[in-house]
């Protein structure tokens, strides 16, 4: 559940610099207490790592949430937050922030990226286009690794994500200022539709609509867990299709053909990566460090006249272009069809594996 709007102003906003100062002056100590821990676990140096990433996070944090105050103080306190001089100005301090948080990641972390976005950047028409962008969603990070890429091409990005990342400060506070839906939980049935289609209806050249068709997160799990919904529901051929599938969870597609309906003139690009699968959790994240990871993505896009213009066929060709980026994964894993991470979390768990 996330605090109400006026606690996360008047308490998680400011905690966020009472922290950095108080870790600043105990600097000295914890970076003693963080190497002697270091000397005890395995891994580089892993305490000292995660302590110079929430450092510097709370350090990027902090000046973004000042940053965010004088473009609030600067716009009129507010009055003139939705035009458009005043978004551009929101939009580059945001590609700032992930900028930063993704060179100390990359560091601390040690992960790699070969990202081929290259599409997105496409001709000058298309480069010019409102583009709706549906992606893949696994892994610690990825969402912030796309919108920063985005960022990056001059798009200006329009995100679906879920309510709870109003719990970190510079996003609520940045994000609600931004065309962007946050995702309540238990909200009543077509209101994300409903949210989605507005989002989409006033693209215009460069605006990019970010969604992630599955809903979460992969993995394993709930790979599993999403077949055995569909066998209780009798949708038999559906679990079917979706087991079939490996490395990605079924999309729905409400989501996405809602914006395809508010933004009846945008392309669509389709997104996948792989190289952070085997980090389910942040135990698993702290486990790995350094994760001497190589992050890979790659983008395809589709111009609008290529689309399918009924639901029905739109359903389908989603689920097509899923089964191309799961055969994409595959054909990254190699010979392994199913990653080691996927094996492990089967093998511990207490439910019989759905045959395959």
């Amino acid at each position: 559940m996330v605090p109400p709007k006026p606690v996360r102003r008047l308490v998680l906003a400011p905690l966020v610099p009472l922290l950095t100062v108080l870790l600043a002056v105990s600097l000295p100590l914890t970076l003693l207490a963080a190497a002697v821990a270091s000397t005890f676990l395995p891994g580089r140096w892993r305490a000292l790592r995660v302590l110079y990433f929430v450092l510097i996070g709370l350090v990027v944090e902090s000046v973004m949430l000042v940053w965010l105050l004088l473009l609030w103080v600067g716009s009129g306190f507010g009055r003139h937050l939705r035009e458009p001089v005043w978004q551009q100005r929101h939009y580059t301090a945001m590609s700032r922030y992930l900028e930063a948080i993704l060179r100390t990641g990359t560091r601390v972390f040690r992960v790699g990226f070969d990202v081929d976005l290259d599409d997105l950047a496409g001709a000058p028409r298309i480069a010019d286009d409102p583009v709706i962008v549906l992606a893949r969603h696994a892994g610690p990070g990825d969402s912030f690794l796309l919108v920063a890429a985005l960022l990056r091409l001059h798009r200006r990005p329009r995100i679906v994500l879920k309510s709870a990342m109003q719990w970190a400060p510079a996003i609520d506070i940045g994000l609600n200022r931004l065309p962007s839906y946050f995702v309540p939980p238990h909200a009543p049935r077509g209101t994300g539709t409903a949210a989605v289609r507005a989002l989409a209806a006033d693209m215009t050249a460069g605006d990019a609509l970010v969604i992630f068709p599955e809903g979460k997160n992969y993995t394993p799990q709930r790979r599993r867990t999403s077949i055995d919904k569909l066998e209780e529901q009798g949708r038999h051929a559906e679990a079917e299709a979706a087991r079939e599938m490996r490395h990605v969870l079924t999309p729905r597609s409400s989501g996405a053909i809602a914006a395809l309906e508010g933004a009846p003139t945008a392309d669509v690009a389709f997104v996948a990566h792989t190289g952070l699968e085997q980090f389910i959790t942040l135990a698993d994240l702290w486990r790995g460090l350094p994760v001497d990871a190589d992050v890979t993505a790659k983008a395809w896009l589709v111009p609008r006249p290529e689309l399918p213009r009924v639901r029905a066929a739109q359903e389908a060709w989603l689920q097509w272009w899923w089964r191309r980026i799961d055969a994409w994964l595959v054909d990254h894993f190699g010979t392994e069809v199913v990653p080691d991470a996927v094996v492990e979390e089967l093998a511990g768990s207490d439910v019989e594996p759905a045959p395959e």
